[in-house]
């Protein structure tokens, strides 16, 4: 809610000062109407005379340029709303800019609404001032919605879209939150024991000079050896990853990259059932927009994050030019999933290809979802697994020791 400032005109002519809480102005205006006859003045109220004038650094962007994808689905959904109502699309800009709370969201509306407001059209201003900020598909729509005079039905589908991919990536993110946290957990308790707790129950056992079963100096022994070598581990850790991060950025290095992804075999098949989602929602929603063939094609290849794929699908964009299909161009670029390239075939000849991607998106949806619990169900046990037997090893070893001394004593 924004406190706004205002001066209205009561039923017997008297001029009246007030304050007033809304959501917008006009909300703020609607508010007001119900009081009292006429509206003479109203503006946000001040916020900064109660403010201490902070230093310029502690307003910096320290996220970096990147949109949060939840503040994207948003500002399109206030888009779809606001048009949807007959507003115009600078006021809308104008308002949905003094609402968001993502700064760069922020500074790219700010811009956005210059532009308009000087008669530009949204789609050009958010494709020059937003690059790569905004998803490869959201200036194509737009641009389709203004060609149709109907931008408000296109925020609204980009909106839905990406909403669903939002949410889907949400539940992949949730669902390896756990496991990731116990393998942490495991690891960094595994190291402290080795580092910390193993080398005083050395110290003990020197000491007493007993006869130390096998197992206990195989554990002293690996103990040894992570105490001395650990710094060296993080090292060669760190360059190995570096070299990683660099080669994975060249060309040869991200084709590399994506083919062992899409060989392993759980996060393989996941990758492919990714893969397969993302090109059904997508096409959906360009099909649906309007947008030509050649054109949607070329912008979902864009959305893929194996690279891979991205270049066999941007190589069916000179076959579809040429004359083919879309069905067949998937079957030679050998990228994708069987039923997939089918079922795309059967909404090319029956002419219902937005039907048909939006059935088979729901299917792949499911199936990835699916797939991602099953690969959850199945590590969880594997480290409680692993965890018991790096534990039970360390439990056992110091309780050997521990009864070869008293043996001694």
């Amino acid at each position: 809610m924004v406190s706004y400032k205002y001066t209205a005109m009561s039923d017997t002519g008297e001029t009246v000062e007030g304050m007033i809480e809304a959501f917008d102005e006009l909300d703020a205006a609607e508010r007001i109407r119900k009081q009292y006859k006429v509206v003479v003045s109203m503006q946000e109220a001040s916020k900064t005379s109660m403010q201490l004038e902070l230093p310029s650094f502690l307003y910096m962007d320290i996220g970096g340029r990147k949109i949060k994808p939840k503040a994207f689905t948003l500002m399109c959904s206030q888009f779809a709303t606001i048009l949807g109502a007959g507003i115009p699309v600078a006021r809308a800009v104008q308002l949905i800019c003094e609402k968001t709370g993502d700064k760069v969201l922020k500074n790219l509306l700010l811009a956005v609404a210059e532009d308009v407001e000087a008669g530009r059209t949204i789609s050009a201003s958010f494709e020059e001032h937003g690059g790569k900020l905004l998803p490869p598909t959201f200036v194509e729509t737009l641009r389709a919605g203004e060609e149709a005079g109907d931008i408000a039905s296109s925020f609204d589908s980009i909106y839905r879209h990406y909403d669903k991919q939002t949410k889907m990536a949400g539940k992949v993110r949730s669902a390896m939150m756990y496991p990731i946290f116990v393998l942490c957990v495991a690891v960094i308790v595994v190291i402290v024991l080795m580092v910390k707790v193993v080398p005083a129950f050395t110290e003990v056992f020197d000491a007493q000079g007993a006869q130390l079963p096998l197992i206990t100096r195989i554990l002293i022994g690996m103990s040894g050896f992570v105490s001395q070598t650990f710094w060296y581990f993080l090292i060669i850790l760190l360059v190995l990853a570096i070299g990683l991060i660099l080669f994975e950025r060249t060309d040869k290095g991200k084709i590399a990259m994506a083919k062992v992804q899409l060989a392993l075999p759980i996060v393989g098949n996941i990758a492919e059932l990714n893969t397969a989602s993302l090109f059904a929602n997508t096409m959906a929603s360009m099909v649906g927009s309007g947008i030509p063939m050649m054109k949607a094609v070329s912008v979902t290849a864009d959305v893929f994050p194996n690279e891979w794929i991205r270049q066999k699908s941007m190589e069916m964009v000179a076959k579809i030019e040429e004359g083919r299909n879309v069905a067949d161009s998937m079957r030679e670029a050998e990228c994708f999933p069987d039923i997939l390239t089918d079922m795309v075939g059967v909404g090319e000849e029956t002419g219902e290809m937005k039907e048909t991607l939006d059935t088979i998106a729901r299917y792949y949806d499911e199936e990835l979802e699916t797939a991602v619990t099953s690969a959850v169900a199945m590590l969880e046990p594997a480290l409680l697994v692993f965890i018991a037997i790096v534990a039970g090893f360390i439990v056992v070893a110091i309780y050997m020791s521990m009864f070869a001394m008293y043996s001694v004593m």
